[in-house]
């Protein structure tokens, strides 16, 4: 039986393979017509045998051709053999391409889309604003706090500023929280700015009587005077954060280096409106030399003034950018978390270290010009009338610089710009201690005027420079994912 079975499956194999292997009547007229054009062929080749033609058929012929042409002239090496042959050629190298960073336009302001110039100038809206309290709470509040509190209250006063300093530590949380209603960076800087409005609101109505009152029996402790001055620079702090990461986004690729330009305008104008410009009009003897012809013992203007003046504007400004400018919306992707082991991802790249060990050590040969020049200036007899005089008219000077600086970040690479200025900064300093070495012995003279505003000109000019070519390079090299985390993570 299993024989038998056995030799009728072999035989219907047989039959069905019979069977398929002969060809069909069309089969068979395709096969002889094949067999025809390859005997052509051959008979062509034989008469031109004295030339080479080489010719590409077409249709399903061709793709068989072309396997065989593959196999044909498949070579016999070995991939040890081809990967030493690569690797002999001159041109040969295990480095890695360096990645490119943006394409940088080379353009003005006035060349740029119309797009860019709108964000640019909401940019500067911005950052000025930020630059308002600021002003005040590191600059003219201490100074005004000389004739009510002593050095220790105002060492405490100076906590307020710490902010500013620790806003690493929460970047994370603006970059990973928002509501896709309102927009990623809409979502903190309207609530934030509405905070900081009423906040100066408040204080606009009490700040003179409270700093009249502090250490006085019933009045306010000098913490609580610091501790609403600690809320506004908070707000300015996380502000700061939510609008690093929008400049990103907000400019074209091509143009985000103009993001520094922006922050070096708004944050210089607002320090410089909210102290220099305010302690002169708040000073009555500024007021009664150029002003009154009624000598006073009050200024042109108020902190309680100024405040108010500023909360209304905050306000103001909020809404119109509720209203008028949309954001797109995205979807959170990222978890807090997430953000912060990015970010100590980050932190532990070897290029990242380099760059903050570059920033750590950088300033230590011009710190001493910073801090002491204009101090030493003062206690030689220079003046504080002359003084603020300089620095009014070295301020035009370093917003225009600001503007030029970032178009030749454009230009020329940023850290090359920066490594300029840097070498710019050294001699400024050499000419700071000079200037101060040669003080007239009979006072102020107009040619020791102009030499003191040519250095300070000088030393403004090559730290401006310095900081907006350092800040173009953090633009361009932040990922905009985490944009606030990588903003905030180098510039502090």
């Amino acid at each position: 039986m299993g024989s038998s079975h056995r030799g009728k499956s072999s035989k219907s194999s047989l039959e069905s393979a019979s069977r398929h292997d002969s060809p069909s009547p069309s089969t068979s007229d395709a096969v002889s017509e094949s067999s025809l054009r390859r005997g052509r062929s051959k008979k062509s080749l034989k008469s031109k045998s004295s030339t080479l033609s080489i010719s590409t058929a077409t249709g399903a012929d061709s793709k068989m051709n072309n396997v065989e042409l593959r196999r044909k002239n498949t070579p016999s090496a070995t991939p040890g053999s081809l990967a030493k042959s690569h690797m002999d050629r001159d041109n040969f190298t295990l480095d890695d391409p360096v990645p490119k960073t943006p394409v940088m336009n080379n353009h003005g302001f006035f060349e740029l889309p119309l797009q860019d110039q709108r964000n640019f100038g909401l940019l500067v809206l911005l950052y000025f604003l930020q630059g308002v309290p600021m002003g005040l709470a590191t600059g003219s509040v201490p100074f005004l706090l000389k004739n009510h509190m002593s050095y220790s209250q105002i060492g405490i006063f100076s906590l307020a500023s710490y902010p500013y300093s620790l806003k690493l530590f929460w970047s994370p949380i603006v970059d990973a929280c928002w509501s896709p209603k309102f927009g990623r960076r809409k979502s903190w800087i309207l609530p934030i700015q509405l905070l900081s409005g009423l906040g100066m609101l408040w204080l606009g109505s009490a700040v003179e009587d409270m700093m009249a009152g502090i250490g006085k029996p019933g009045g306010p402790t000098v913490w609580a005077f610091t501790g609403w001055w600690f809320f506004l620079v908070l707000m300015c702090a996380t502000q700061d954060i939510a609008v690093d990461g929008w400049a990103l986004t907000l400019l074209t690729p091509g143009n985000v280096s103009y993001a520094s330009t922006a922050q070096t305008v708004g944050l210089t104008a607002g320090q410089f409106l909210s102290y220099t410009v305010f302690l002169a009009f708040n000073s009555s003897e500024f007021a009664n030399r150029w002003f009154r012809a009624v000598p006073s013992d009050e200024g042109l203007m108020t902190l309680g003034g100024y405040l108010t003046f500023w909360g209304w504007a905050y306000i103001i400004v909020t809404l119109g950018l509720a209203v008028l400018k949309k954001e797109e919306r995205t979807r959170n992707e990222d978890g807090i978390w997430d953000v912060y082991r990015i970010m100590w991802g980050v932190l532990k790249l070897r290029n990242i270290q380099t760059i903050i060990a570059v920033h750590l050590i950088a300033k230590i040969g011009f710190q001493a010009n910073d801090a002491v020049t204009n101090l030493k200036l003062l206690d030689k007899g220079f003046g504080k009338e002359n003084m603020a005089l300089t620095v009014l008219i070295d301020f035009p000077f370093e917003i225009g610089l600001g503007y030029y600086a970032g178009k030749w970040s454009q230009e020329y690479t940023p850290m090359r710009l920066w490594c300029w200025a840097f070498m710019g900064r050294l001699l400024a300093a050499v000419l700071a201690q000079f200037t101060v070495s040669i003080f007239p012995d009979t006072g102020v003279e107009p040619w020791y005027m102009l030499v003191v505003i040519a250095e300070h000109v000088f030393s403004t000019f090559t730290n401006t420079v310095m900081f907006v070519a350092i800040s173009a390079f953090h633009a361009r090299v932040a990922d905009p994912v985490i944009g606030g985390t990588y903003m905030t993570l180098l510039a502090t």
